[in-house]
């Protein structure tokens, strides 16, 4: 039985395990250079929020997200990474981790939640569909690393 909840300080070594998975998956697996400290200290200040998926004590699924601003639209929730490991895919946890978010975003009432989703990435776009979701193709990211 999966259990989908919110994250607590300790899931967060689960958490991080997980983004480094999807780095993996998303061929960057030195991409992540944020530590499992800088996790504990910002989740602490509340610059973010989480929902895990697990099943009998172990964390196996996660989304990451945080309240931000949409100059059209207002309010919105950004959903930054959204992962079930491998060995959990196809069990129906994405569903209900991807059902929570949208609870979570109506529950701060927002009016947009938005995500990147990679081109290549087949499941995750067929995933999206499910949901009548946009993929905005004409709008490029940009960004500064320090």
């Amino acid at each position: 039985m999966t259990t989908i909840r919110t994250a607590t300080a300790s899931d967060l070594p689960a958490i991080y395990n997980l983004v480094t998975e999807l780095a993996i998956y998303e061929k960057e697996p030195d991409a992540v250079i944020a530590t499992l400290e800088d996790y504990q200290r910002d989740f602490a200040e509340g610059l973010f929020e989480c929902q895990v998926a697990e099943q009998d004590g172990v964390v196996f699924g996660m989304t990451l997200y945080y309240l931000t601003y949409s100059t059209w639209r207002g309010k919105m929730l950004y959903l930054e990474d959204f992962v079930v490991s491998q060995t959990h895919r196809r069990t129906g946890a994405g569903k209900l981790l991807f059902t929570r978010v949208l609870e979570v975003a109506k529950e701060k009432n927002c009016r947009l939640l938005k995500w990147q989703v990679l081109d290549w990435n087949k499941p995750a776009l067929d995933f999206y569909a499910k949901y009548n979701a946009t993929i905005e193709k004409e709008w490029w990211n940009g960004k500064i690393i320090f």
